[in-house]
């Protein structure tokens, strides 16, 4: 029953859709006919972006119309955030600098303060996507009748970060087109401000939103902002921004199967990682030494890694670091736990790791596609002998068939 919540059940619709066989999508997409036919029966997750992003455009669909869209539950840590999507669309699409929404604003001092509470996860999604459009409509108030430029470019800069915290907080809902939206905007911020480091951060969001099919395109992007904002680094600030560009770039080239590429700009974004303090919570985007251990792991995930080379990464970085930012840390567990699944002898391992993550940050998890498609797998290559039981109460709490 649960296996039609498997994204190779809608693969395998799509594939007799086009009149495919696993044969020809398994040679127009480069991967192997055994994957294709246990990812169609839902014993193999199909939760790596590089491989969405090519059955996709072997398919010719949209990468959407594979994953599937958002997925609500009854369950309100799950299903909370989403309620505030509308109004955040409003926000987003609505608000000019020449015309802004709402008619009054808080103090810019309050408004900025709270730019910064909301990009440093003190708050969880619900109060984000509550909290949000209502920032966003008051700093562009601020932006638009400015007491003075100081106060004008001050108000652009947090609506930088507001956007950040929009695109994010959008990417994880599952809603690809508003977190794009949002990285449009913070450009537009950050071409009013003319500041290199603003321009930074609304690249590194670019890169973010941008299809995962673009491949090159994508990378390319990367290492044109990450080259570009280079020389402009003169503070923390500035190494931070372009710390999450490397990072960035070293996704892109991942998920371009350059991997020699991505291990290049994995070493530049730990070299800078020892220019700036090691606090994860305190750090724009959290960059940081922990957080590229992070990262290294989350790399390791998408090549295909498991088993003892993921464990061996993981057993790198340090938790107490990265507990001040309960997302991220919530995301590397699941990383390693999403790993492990891929192989039956650390079944049971990968669950403990997942269940961790989900205590965490249970709205953040909740709302994976990625650990729902393992969550689901996992529940096909299960028994109640391997540890079910906390299993499937993690598949009710997101919402898949057990």
């Amino acid at each position: 029953m649960h296996e039609e919540e498997t994204i190779g059940t809608r693969l395998r619709r799509l594939r007799r859709w086009r009149g495919m066989t696993l044969d020809q999508l398994a040679g127009q997409a480069d991967v192997s006919k055994s994957f294709l036919s246990m990812a169609e029966r839902g014993v193999r997750a199909v939760d790596r972006r590089s491989h969405i992003a090519a059955l996709a455009a072997a398919l010719r669909v949209s990468e959407a119309e594979l994953v599937g869209g958002p997925h609500l539950t009854a369950d309100p840590v799950q299903a909370g955030p989403h309620a505030m999507i509308p109004a955040l669309r409003l926000a987003l699409t609505a608000n000019t600098l020449t015309s802004p929404v709402a008619d009054r604003a808080r103090p810019l001092p309050e408004l900025t303060a709270e730019t910064g509470r909301v990009n440093r996860s003190e708050y969880r999604h619900t109060e984000v996507a509550t909290r949000l459009p209502v920032l966003i409509d008051e700093l562009h108030v601020r932006a638009c009748a400015p007491a003075d430029e100081n106060e004008r470019r001050q108000a652009l800069a947090a609506l930088v970060d507001a956007f950040q915290a929009a695109t994010f907080t959008s990417k994880d809902l599952g809603y690809a087109d508003l977190a794009h939206i949002a990285a449009l905007r913070a450009a537009e911020m950050a071409r009013a401000l003319g500041d290199a480091v603003n321009q930074g951060k609304a690249d590194s969001l670019r890169v973010h939103t941008l299809p995962t099919s673009s491949r090159e395109f994508r990378l390319a992007v990367a290492e044109r902002a990450a080259n570009t904002l280079e020389p402009h680094t003169h503070g923390p600030l500035s190494l931070q921004v372009l710390g999450m560009l490397t990072l960035a770039a070293a996704l892109s080239a991942t998920l371009a199967q350059r991997f020699d590429l991505a291990a290049h700009w994995l070493d530049e974004a730990s070299a800078l990682a020892s220019l700036v303090p090691d606090e994860p919570g305190r750090n724009w985007g959290a960059f940081s030494a922990a957080n590229v251990a992070v990262w290294r792991v989350a790399l390791a995930t998408e090549r295909g890694e498991s088993g003892g080379v993921l464990l061996d990464l993981a057993g790198k970085v340090d938790e107490t670091k990265i507990a001040a930012r309960p997302g991220r840390h919530a995301t590397f567990l699941a990383d390693v736990g999403r790993g492990l699944a891929r192989d039956r002898k650390t079944m049971r391992e990968a669950q403990q790791w997942l269940l961790r993550a989900e205590s965490i940050a249970p709205h953040k998890i909740r709302n994976s596609s990625a650990v729902r498609e393992t969550v689901a797998t996992m529940l096909t290559r299960t028994t109640a002998s391997a540890g079910g039981r906390e299993l499937r109460g993690l598949a009710s709490r997101m919402g898949v068939p057990h």
